[in-house]
C-alpha cells in the first residue's frame, strides 16, 4: 500500500506511523516527492485496517498498490527517478552514454576505447572482467584484473564504470572497484544475486532476460529495491523471438510501457539486441525517439581482433558518427545529450 502523507507532516507523526506498519509486518520506504511525502509498504503478513492509518496524524489517505510489482510502481512514486553517479546523474533530461568494449583484453585496448568514447561524449566507460560465453571455449574474461584495469583506465579518463557481476564472488570482487554492477540477461532471475545486488551499495544496471515479460523485468528489479536498493537502471538489450536475421529482437515497444509502469530509468543496448555493427545507429535512434534515458553500445578500438563480440562492436570513428547524429534527434524529443 502507499501512505500519502500531508506536507506539513512532522518528523514524529512520520516515525509513530512507520512504527505502527513494521509491528504489522510491513516493510516501509519513505519516499520525499516535491508534491507529497508518501510511505510505501509492502509485505502484507498481517493486513492493517486503512481506514485505521488515515485516522493517526498526519496522514492524508491510503492508497492499495494494484500491480504485483511495488516499489518500482509510479503508483509509489511518480517523479522519475535519476540515480547518481558522481556528478552525473542517470534519468531526467540528459541522455546517458554508456560505453566501450565487450571485454577487457588488456591496458592499451581498454585506454585507447575509454579515451575515444569519452572524446566522442560518452559518460560511462563498459568493459566485461567475467563474461559469461554460451561456449565453455570462449574467452572467459580476465576476472579481477580485468576490474583492476577498469578502475584504473576509468580513473585515468575521468569516466564512471561498469561491468556484469556473475555470482557472489564477482558481485564483492566489483563492487570494490567499479561505480555500477550489471546483472546480465541469464541472471535476470537469479534471485539471490538480486538480493546481494540489493545489499551492495552500487546502482545495478539490470538487463532484460532472454525471453522474460516486461512484468517478470520489473518484478526482478523489484527484488533489488526491496532489498534496500532503489538505484536501478532498466535495460532493454533484445528479446529471443523466432526471428534469425539479428542476434535478438529490440523490444522499442517494452521501452516506452516501462516508461510508464516504472520510476526507474530505462537504457537501451543495440549492440547486443542486433548483433550487427551496421543496425546499431539506426536502433540507437530509435531508442531516444521511443523515450530511452540512454544507451549501451560496444565500441572496441579494432573489432576485427576483438575477443568477443566483434561483429555488434563499432570503431571509435563509428561511434563518434553516432554520437553526432544522435545530437539532433536528442535535441528533437526535448533531450540533452
Amino acid at each position: 500500500m502507499v501512505v500519502v502523507m500531508k506536507l506539513n507532516t512532522n518528523a514524529e507523526q512520520i516515525a509513530t506511523l512507520d512504527k505502527r506498519l513494521k509491528a504489522g509486518g510491513y516493510q516501509t520506504h519513505l519516499i520525499r516527492g516535491t508534491k507529497r511525502i508518501v510511505i510505501g509498504a509492502v509485505g502484507d503478513r498481517r493486513p492493517v485496517d486503512p481506514a485505521g492509518l488515515e485516522s493517526m496524524p498526519g496522514v492524508e489517505k491510503v492508497l492499495r498498490i494494484m500491480r504485483p510489482y511495488k516499489l518500482v510502481s509510479r503508483e509509489v512514486q511518480e517523479a522519475d527517478t535519476v540515480v547518481k553517479i558522481g556528478g552525473m546523474g542517470i534519468g531526467g533530461n540528459k541522455l546517458t552514454v554508456i560505453a566501450g568494449p565487450c571485454a577487457v583484453e588488456s591496458k592499451e585496448q581498454l585506454l585507447l576505447a575509454a579515451r575515444a568514447v569519452r572524446r566522442s561524449g560518452a559518460n560511462v566507460l563498459r568493459g566485461g572482467a567475467y563474461k559469461p560465453r554460451t561456449s565453455p571455449y570462449s574467452f572467459q574474461g580476465l576476472e579481477e584484473e580485468g576490474l583492476r584495469l577498469l578502475a584504473e583506465v576509468g580513473a585515468q579518463t575521468g569516466l564512471a564504470t561498469v561491468t556484469e557481476v556473475i555470482d557472489e564472488e564477482s558481485l564483492t570482487a566489483a563492487a570494490r572497484y567499479v561505480d555500477i554492477l550489471q546483472i546480465g540477461a541469464r541472471n535476470m532471475q537469479n534471485f539471490r544475486l538480486l538480493r546481494l545486488a540489493g545489499k551492495s551499495g552500487k546502482p545495478i544496471l539490470l538487463k532484460r532476460g532472454l525471453s522474460a515479460t516486461v512484468e517478470e523485468w520489473l518484478m526482478a528489479a523489484e527484488y533489488i529495491v526491496s532489498s534496500g536498493n532503489g538505484d536501478v537502471i532498466l535495460c532493454e538489450r533484445g528479446i529471443r523471438t523466432f526471428e534469425d536475421s539479428t542476434r535478438n529482437t529490440l523490444d522499442l515497444s517494452a521501452v516506452a510501457l516501462a516508461k510508464q509502469l516504472t520510476h526507474l530509468p530505462v537504457i537501451v543496448d543495440p549492440s547486443h539486441a542486433t548483433g550487427k555493427r551496421e543496425l546499431v545507429g539506426a536502433m540507437s535512434r530509435a531508442a531516444v525517439a521511443a523515450g530511452a534515458d540512454g544507451l549501451i553500445i560496444e565500441v572496441h578500438p579494432d573489432p576485427t581482433i576483438a575477443l568477443c563480440d566483434g561483429p555488434q562492436s563499432l570503431d571509435p570513428g563509428e561511434f563518434d558518427d553516432l554520437m553526432t547524429g544522435l545530437r539532433p534527434l536528442a535535441t528533437a524529443v526535448g533531450r540533452e545529450l
